[in-house]
């Protein structure tokens, strides 16, 4: 349609190359099974190996193909992450910043692999983002944690779950994954400076690059207006 929103969309790394491994896998499989019909008894420990790893690699396959089709779509309103888990959506007006994380440690600058998306408020994603999804983050982001322990950032106390229910600005009380991942997202910011991180493995250039991109949209996003349906 005509008055429909402009889309972006952004297919993650770590999707790249599903169907070569599978199909690559199951050759390997084929082939090594065609051979070991007379082979089996003199080479029965290569051919296990063999087939561990062909198994391997088409696991490997199957979960880059499960994966959605695209990790990000950025439109002119919000920005939406897309993981096997769930979702999370932003719209750009609630961001107040969007940057690389670069930190110092000792005499060397470190750029973690990710961007950092700093909310006006940390309760808006609590409406926005599927629990399931909020469970896999705190679990995926615990390296982040255990960077902030490292530089000084946090206390070990400080990074442990925190199963605490947390009250929104509404006066409502969230209980279960959603309020244990807004305690790990203050815990995160009060640390680096953002409660939302992007991993690069969900982009499709370099950090430097998208970053930029996502800073274009924001600035843009004032222009637009959503047509009438």
């Amino acid at each position: 349609m005509a008055n429909e929103l402009p889309v972006i969309n952004i297919k993650a790394q770590s999707n790249h190359h599903a169907v070569f491994l599978m199909l690559t896998a199951s050759f390997i499989a084929f082939t090594t099974l065609v051979f070991s019909q007379g082979y089996w008894r003199q080479f029965q420990l290569p051919l296990i190996f063999i087939y561990l790893s062909a198994l391997v690699t088409f696991i490997t396959g199957l979960a880059k193909y499960l994966q959605p089709p695209y990790s990000l779509y950025l439109t002119p309103k919000v920005i939406k992450y897309q993981h096997r888990y769930g979702q999370w959506y932003i719209n750009w007006q609630q961001i107040q910043r969007i940057s690389l994380i670069n930190e110092t440690y000792g005499l060397n600058s470190i750029q973690l692999p990710y961007i950092g998306i700093r909310l006006l408020d940390l309760s808006i994603i609590a409406t926005h983002i599927s629990p399931r999804l909020a469970n896999r983050l705190i679990h995926e982001q615990r390296p982040l944690l255990a960077l902030a322990i490292k530089m000084g950032y946090l206390t070990l106390q400080q990074s442990v779950l925190n199963f605490e229910p947390y009250v929104l600005p509404s006066g409502e009380r969230l209980k279960g994954p959603l309020a244990a991942f807004l305690h790990h997202s203050a815990a995160l910011h009060n640390a680096l400076g953002y409660h939302l991180f992007l991993p690069e493995s969900a982009i499709d250039r370099e950090l430097s690059e998208f970053c930029t991109l996502l800073n274009q949209c924001m600035r843009s996003a004032s222009k637009y207006h959503e047509a009438p349906r």
